[in-house]
């Protein structure tokens, strides 16, 4: 484990072997980063938050609790998890809202995924396995498992495959052009046909 000395990791958070926690970033409180890891220059990882091995966070990304990250994800430049339904920084009578007036809400992002740099995740939701989320998007729903999703609100533009290239349709079939992988669509769903 690398950590930059102007970082800061929690003294209770865990930060797996190999990983690298670069210049002012910020790791919370119980917060639990996997193995061969990057955390980027100025990147937040909230409170709790967990991830898997091998992700890289990129600078200034945001990752706020109670966000999941499973193994292999990438998430880009400045982007934002959000964790509020309703954000207001005082209630009603104009008093300052402390942790307890609200529900976090989390961000899941599966096994993977990528999210481009500057996208909004508005939680709660969850970025499926493989997914690719694009420069700028904001996301509102849930991405499918190998879905390209763009825009403002996010919606899908093609299916991609683990090399994150996209597929090529084949009659029924959805075919990788980069490894060959072939995919069956079903219902906006989207499987592997070959193991």
């Amino acid at each position: 484990m690398f950590v930059h000395d102007s970082a800061e990791v929690a003294d209770d958070a865990t930060v797996g072997e190999g990983t690298k926690v670069w210049h002012l970033a910020q790791v919370r409180e119980g917060a639990e980063i996997g193995a061969n890891c990057v955390i980027g220059r100025g990147a937040y990882i909230g409170v709790g938050v967990t991830m898997g091995d091998n992700c890289k966070v990129q600078n200034y990304a945001l990752v706020y609790e109670p966000a999941a990250v499973e193994n292999g994800v990438f998430i880009g430049p400045a982007v934002v998890f959000t964790n509020d339904h309703f954000p207001r920084a005082v209630d009603p009578r104009g008093q300052l809202k402390s942790g307890d007036d609200w529900e976090a809400v989390g961000v899941t992002v599966r096994s993977g995924a990528s999210i481009g740099a500057r996208a909004v995740c508005v939680a709660p939701v969850t970025i499926g396995r493989w997914a690719m989320v694009a420069a700028g998007a904001v996301v509102t729903k849930d991405v499918p498992d190998f879905a390209l999703v763009a825009g403002v609100p996010a919606r899908r533009l093609r299916w991609v495959g683990p090399a994150g290239v996209p597929l090529e349709q084949h009659g029924d079939v959805w075919r990788c052009p980069e490894t060959g992988d072939t995919f069956a669509e079903d219902d906006g769903v989207l499987t592997p046909t070959n193991p």
